[in-house]
């Protein structure tokens, strides 16, 4: 931080480094496309020479006497008139943008001062790299690209990480962004061209006429190949006997013709099955809805391309297209804007396709010399003939109309607002020529793109209204709805403003004098607006505004905003946003109470804000609209989330949960977390929920990864904080099965009994239970009923059909009271030969643990040691497996069924003694 001196108790030193910072990477970036005088040596040169004019008077440094002047005067003010600033700053194009304006902070701080030498190591540093403007990787290595900066930011400034906060990749951020945002845009097309979505249209013979085009490569891997090896093939006929012994062989590796990388044969086999399954399903004309692309997990980015260039008629590209532009999408926490760019990157190539599809019917209107139709779609291609080329209105129509972000860090937003300049700018080139070097300004985002906290404010008009309907002391206030009706006007008077703001930067004054005091007239009445409502929320959290000092420290430490105010078109005029999307904080709320508090949520006892931003979403989102969300997994698997299991079922009319493991592949680089993926279609009809499995995969493989999850259907409700992991119909089946059982084991645990069992909590893969004790710091005891036969018990808890129920329903990282209870089992019930066969197994099972184990030190953190035994639990496989065949025959389980539990996740369970 010590690009800036001395000003520790003036300003956010955070906040204006990085304005400065983004200020001088936007130059760096832009500098090779001619922006500025040819190259950043102009820069080098004007530091020299200011510094050789004026020496080391800071009043006349580099900083006062030419970047302010460049920054305020001329990349952000239209004027050219003064012939003394064009030989001071050169030739530059105003650039707008916000980005270059006098900011708030340094109307704020008159005397702001930065040494020269700063500037120097800045420059010396930044020259050290290569910047492009490209997203192409480059063979030296120390290449900077837009992207680079978003990564950086994530990683590094200010401790992200530590805030919750983790740098999401793209295959993340573009596997959500697809799966709300082209739903919503068919559901919206629908509306307005029913036509096209009828089950015999041609939209839907797209998926029968080519149903491999809509299929994911990964998927299809192989599966043009039928000579399958016969000690493969002969497994696949579930009719015949003996089915576990003719998959003995499916647990070897698949060789590249058939398989992915790192999958098993029994992998491939599923992969292929699934294949035929839903090529069959499409090639049937079954598929006549969009919500199949995601359950199907189908190629839905291909299908909305294709709808667009083949469908015939003009009017599902006229609905279509007014879907897109009016698409409101907004990321909550947006970072550095990874889910921002996401969404621009689905927006775009469907902008092109509706563009190119209204070229080709105005053409054929006026080669066909019948007359002029098309209206809507000339006005479109005369709008796009006054920008620089087509790519540059896509851009800046996308940025400007359809994405909005909000982070509680005013870096994040700097950072997120410069690479979208940055991915506009890539698209412009200079001719020194034109007025302004042949560019068109910038789109102005500051009000797109909001600093502040997103959990803190009012959210609705019902919300503002609980506030004003009653004062401070909770007593009844005459005459609120006046109150609320006035700021209802402001509000509006806000909204217009808002309004007239984006629609001048559509016209070629943009950046006049009237732009800018349109500008300054929404930043006035929006800050005036927002006084005014944080008057009214102080009171809410008992903070008394006459008293200064106190109020402001609220006011710093909560951040507040005020989304019914600052998105007031949207929230209330439009009912709400249409798609959010985004990657949460994964704080513990203990953990910021000393820095704001939060109020009124339902999910407030989940004590975590990723709960709290998922109520939030729901509360600025209208009744058609979807949601996607990474969160932990944890959100749909303990009993502290049950106010959000309920929340979301209650206000989704879909569900779609995909579930990840940690390891051996991590979703988020070097972050030991469970994560899901939470797809949302807003509603209050009775809600469809579909989960996938517990999804492990290897870091080679993850390429493949989101191409072949698989959903399946889960009416499950027994556990009131857990949706199980399911994925298949095989874990599904199983599932319902062992439900009909009318006791839980837990029904025969006691407070106290001579008849223990003693188990670890710990354990990825496999879990311990025994009858002695074995001095880890991990083990736990149950007290059995002296009545149950306690190897019995261990032997269903060794079970790799309880595995399998324990990754199911758990949040697979802690093992509770509640993980080892619910298992449905009715002990007093079962056949007796089972039952005695059981208890032989588990003793069997226990003496072989004992046999196999070993002594082993174990240090702790606190530096002493303790001697414990370690098992190898793999040794005792084959005993493991004969429970299972004997738990099978009591719960139904078909072979097929008991062959999917005994060899479930069998190639991370074994690992190298997979083939011993």
């Amino acid at each position: 931080m010590g690009f800036i001196s001395g000003l520790e108790n003036q300003l956010d030193i955070d906040w204006y480094t990085s304005l400065m910072l983004n200020r001088l990477m936007f130059i760096y970036f832009i500098q090779k496309k001619g922006f500025l005088n040819n190259d950043v040596d102009y820069l080098r040169n004007k530091l020299k020479q200011t510094r050789e004019q004026f020496g080391n008077n800071k009043f006349y440094s580099f900083y006062k006497t030419f970047l302010l002047v460049l920054f305020h005067k001329g990349l952000g003010a239209k004027s050219r008139e003064d012939k003394q600033l064009t030989e001071l700053i050169g030739q530059v194009p105003y650039l707008n943008g916000g980005l270059f304006d006098v900011h708030e902070l340094e109307k704020e701080n008159k005397n702001i001062n930065i040494d020269d030498a700063a500037f120097e190591k800045l420059f010396d540093f930044f020259d050290g790299y290569q910047w492009h403007l490209d997203t192409r990787i480059h063979a030296s290595g120390n290449e900077i690209n837009p992207d680079v900066i978003g990564y950086i930011f994530e990683k590094y400034i200010n401790d992200r990480a530590a805030m919750g906060a983790y740098y999401t990749k793209e295959d993340i951020t573009e596997y959500i962004s697809k799966n709300t945002i082209i739903p919503f845009l068919f559901d919206q097309t629908k509306k307005g061209c029913a036509n096209a979505f009828k089950k015999e249209s041609g939209l839907w013979r797209l998926l029968k006429e080519n149903p491999d085009q809509y299929i994911y490569d990964a998927v299809k891997k192989g599966c043009e190949f039928d000579d399958i090896p016969e000690n493969i093939a002969r497994g696949i006929d579930t009719d015949k006997p003996d089915l576990r012994e003719r998959r003995k062989d499916w647990n070897t590796p698949a060789p590249e013709k058939f398989g992915l990388p790192t999958e098993i044969w029994r992998e491939t086999i599923a992969r292929r099955q699934r294949y035929f399954e839903i090529k069959a399903k499409l090639s049937a004309g079954e598929v006549t809805a969009i919500n199949d692309f995601i359950t199907y997990n189908l190629n839905i980015r291909q299908f909305a391309q294709d709808a667009i260039q083949y469908y015939e008629g003009s009017d599902f590209i006229n609905s279509f297209f007014n879907a897109i532009i009016k698409i409101k999408i907004l990321d909550p926490t947006c970072g550095s804007g990874a889910f921002l760019f996401a969404a621009l990157n689905i927006l775009e190539p469907l902008y092109e396709g509706c563009i190119a599809r209204m070229r080709e019917f105005v053409y054929q209107d006026d080669t066909s010399g019948k007359g002029k139709k098309f209206g809507p779609f000339r006005e479109v291609m005369l709008d796009i003939g006054r920008h620089p080329n087509q790519k540059y209105w896509i851009l800046k129509s996308i940025i400007l109309n359809n994405l909005y972000g909000v982070d509680i860090m005013h870096e994040a937003v700097e950072i997120a607002k410069l690479r979208l300049f940055l991915k506009l700018a890539a698209t412009a080139d200079v001719d020194y020529s034109r007025e302004n070097l042949g560019l068109e300004p910038l789109p102005d985002i500051d009000f797109n793109i909001r600093a502040g906290n997103t959990l803190v404010g009012f959210a609705s008009e019902k919300h503002l209204l609980e506030a004003v309907k009653y004062d401070k002391d909770g007593q009844y206030r005459i005459g609120y709805e006046a109150i609320l009706n006035k700021f209802k006007e402001e509000c509006e008077v806000v909204g217009m403003a808002f309004k007239r703001f984006k629609e001048a930067q559509l016209v070629e004054d943009a950046g006049s004098e009237n732009f800018k005091q349109t500008k300054n007239e929404l930043a006035a009445r929006l800050a005036e607006l927002n006084g005014k409502l944080n008057e009214y929320l102080a009171g809410t959290y008992g903070i008394v505004t006459s008293n200064a000092k106190v109020y402001q420290e609220w006011l710093a430490g909560h951040k507040p905003f005020h989304w019914f105010a600052e998105f007031y078109e949207i929230v209330q005029g439009n009912g709400g946003f249409d798609v959010i999307i985004g990657n949460p904080p994964y704080v513990e709320y203990k953990n910021v109470k000393s820095l704001y508090k939060v109020m009124d949520y339902y999910t407030h006892t989940c004590s975590n804000l990723f709960a709290y931003v998922l109520e939030r979403n729901v509360k600025c989102l209208h009744s058609e609209s979807r949601t996607g969300m990474i969160i932990p997994l944890s959100a749909f698997s303990t009993d502290r989330m049950i106010p959000l299991i309920k929340f979301s079922k209650e206000y989704s009319s879909r569900i779609h949960i995909a579930n990840f493991s940690w390891r051996p592949g991590k979703l988020f680089e070097g972050v030991n977390l469970q994560l899901s993926i939470l797809l949302q279609k807003i509603g209050k009809d009775k809600v469809d929920i579909k989960t996938s499995q517990y999804i492990l995969w290897e870091s080679e493989a993850r390429s493949e990864l989101f191409s072949k999850i698989t959903y399946t259907t889960n009416h499950d409700i027994r556990l009131r904080g857990s949706i199980p992991k399911l994925g298949s119909l095989a874990s599904a089946s199983v599932l319902r099965k062992i439900r009909s059982q009318s006791d839980e084991i837990g029904a025969f645990f006691v407070r106290s009994s001579s008849n223990k069992i003693y188990y670890r909590r710990g354990g990825l893969y496999w879990k311990v239970f025994v009858d002695f004790i074995t001095n880890s710091s991990e083990e736990k005891l149950i007290n059995i009923d002296t009545g149950i036969d306690k190897y019995v018990v261990i032997a269903s808890l060794s079970s790799n059909l309880w595995f399998w129920y324990l990754i199911s329903t758990s949040d697979c990282r802690h093992l509770g009271n509640r993980d080892i209870s619910s298992f449905p089992l009715s002990l007093k019930k079962m056949n007796l030969d089972y039952y005695n066969k059981l208890s032989s197994l588990g003793e069997e099972y226990v003496a072989d643990l004992k046999k196999n184990a070993e002594n082993t030190i174990r240090r702790y953190k606190n530096a002493f040691d303790v001697e414990c035994l370690s098992f190898r639990v793999k040794e005792s496989k084959k005993i493991i497996d004969q429970i299972d065949s004997i738990l099978a025959v009591n719960y139904g389980f078909t072979e097929e069924e008991l062959d999917f539990i005994i060899n479930y996740d069998i190639k991370y369970r074994m690992g190298k003694e997979l083939r011993t």
